[in-house]
């Protein structure tokens, strides 16, 4: 058993379980981040490629239309329609890789006592590997209705965008939630999509605003992250444009603003894992509110003991 364990299955208040969240990242953020890296190696390298034809592509976008025709419109175009789309499926992918790798993680340390072994998480994603791939063609499916649903509603000022955020928030809680039942115990499909909605609507108001409340402090984070890159390349444009350096046609330019919206890229997709953290250790509280079970276990265990 690891010494900084921290137990999850607790009937915790509110800001009990923000404050677990934190107190989880503080101990394991090093051992977190490390196996991160090797499962989104691969991730982070096309997150590159696909920052680089991004900005390549906008910088020839905007020296065609400011400079009146200088350039190849073509070449600029390919590179922004396969950069657009490079990040997409960068996106999607690395979602997918870390909804899983989150919730695994998760579950092999509640398991283990706070022992967590790469081999145990990569045996859990290939083991429920077809649990998953039906969960995201159904979770897709779901994403359609709702972007339909909040084009509709977002013509409603204000309250229209009050729905679209709760129901943004209520889709993220359920898939949180249900790839967290995916991972905790051998439960098929069925069993952990009922269990994700029945959490999420059963305590409706404290996992909505768990949600926002975590989505604003990753949001804190995701900035603290970037603030220093961004504030060394806010300087540098600054400075360029007073010197009168085109910087549309800059290859140093391009080249500093590719890292800069790659290390966006990779903050915002590590941020998106923490999330999932997050809503791993909300799972666990909920799982005990409602089955008792490891509260019930301690008390056995203390008779037992007694006897």
């Amino acid at each position: 058993m690891n010494e900084k364990y921290i137990e999850l299955r607790n009937r915790s208040t509110f800001g009990d379980i923000i404050n677990t969240y934190f107190l989880f990242l503080k101990y394991n953020f090093k051992a977190y981040t490390n196996l991160y890296l090797r499962y989104n190696a691969i991730g982070i390298i096309f997150s590159l490629i696909a920052a680089y034809l991004l900005v390549t592509g906008f910088m020839g976008l905007a020296s065609q239309d400011f400079r009146f025709g200088v350039g190849n419109s073509v070449t600029t175009d390919k590179y922004f329609i396969f950069g657009m789309i490079l990040l997409f499926l960068v996106w999607f992918i690395s979602s997918l890789v870390n909804y899983s790798f989150s919730s695994s993680f998760l579950a092999d340390y509640v398991n283990n006592k706070g022992t967590v072994r790469s081999k145990n998480i990569w045996n859990s994603i290939l083991n429920n590997i077809g649990t998953i791939v039906i969960f995201i063609l159904i979770g897709g499916l779901m994403y359609l209705v709702v972007i339909v649903i909040s084009g509709f509603v977002s013509l409603i000022p204000f309250l229209g965008l009050i729905f679209q955020y709760g129901i943004a928030f209520t889709l993220n809680a359920i898939f949180g939630l249900t790839f967290m039942s995916i991972f905790s115990k051998p439960n098929g499909f069925g069993q952990s999509i009922s269990e994700g909605f029945d959490f999420t609507f059963s305590n409706f108001w404290r996992v909505v605003l768990f949600g926002l409340v975590i989505g604003i402090l990753n949001t804190m984070i995701l900035f603290l992250l970037i603030s220093i890159p961004g504030f060394l390349i806010g300087i540098y444009s600054i400075f360029s444009i007073e010197s009168s350096i085109d910087l549309t046609t800059s290859t140093f330019a391009t080249l500093l603003y590719t890292l800069m919206f790659a290390v966006f890229l990779i903050c915002y997709i590590y941020t998106q894992a923490l999330s999932q953290i997050a809503y791993g250790i909300l799972y666990y509280n909920l799982y005990e509110i409602k089955y008792n079970v490891f509260l019930q276990k301690k008390i056995d265990q203390i008779g037992v003991n007694e006897s």
